[in-house]
């Protein structure tokens, strides 16, 4: 199977239909919450199947806001990371997999993004397409599974669309207000 996976697109989903045009193959569009009304709006918009999670501006304060996707691979847990604190450690989320017995966890919130394997378990946050935590960093994920193969690759937005990051070398854009929001488990 192929996945296109996607987070923290808070309203903004312009450079998530640019690049899913791109695309081919994809089984499914995995959205990881924030907002869970875009990943409706881009399956209707984009005719592709979605499945998603709710995430912290969604409302979501419960630890059983997660789904398991069940894959050839093997369970995928799928939540949007800030039940399990993923901004301070991933400690939480690796627990959650194994305790589920899930062969990989995907994770958003933190806006940044990550791959990494720990216990046999494969940790994937894509980043932000819309809001990333450093403005050329804009990123998504593209997963394939296979019975006992995963693969996983990070894609950042510039490097495919073929721009450049309009940021001068040490510029900081957005200041306090845009980083408090953007790293706040309160909002």
């Amino acid at each position: 199977m192929k996945f296109f996976v996607i987070s923290d697109t808070h309203g903004k989903t312009e450079k998530v239909k640019q690049v899913y045009e791109r695309l081919t193959g994809i089984d499914y569009l995995i959205h990881l919450g924030d907002l869970q009304s875009d990943a409706l709006a881009l399956e209707q918009e984009l005719g592709v199947k979605v499945i998603s999670i709710k995430g912290n501006m969604d409302g979501s304060h419960s630890s059983n806001d997660y789904k398991i996707l069940e894959t050839e691979f093997g369970g995928i847990l799928l939540v949007h990371g800030h039940m399990e604190k993923v901004k301070f450690s991933l400690q939480n989320l690796l627990y959650r997999a194994q305790e589920l017995n899930c062969k990989a966890a995907f994770f958003g919130h933190t806006h940044d993004s990550f791959y990494g394997e720990f216990d046999g378990i494969y940790l994937l946050n894509p980043g932000s397409l819309s809001l990333p935590k450093e403005s050329d960093k804009a990123s998504y994920a593209i997963v394939h599974t296979k019975k006992d193969e995963f693969h996983a690759s990070i894609v950042y937005y510039n490097t495919i669309m073929g721009t450049n990051s309009s940021s001068a070398p040490g510029k900081i854009e957005g200041g306090y207000l845009k980083n408090l929001l953007n790293n706040s488990d309160r909002f």
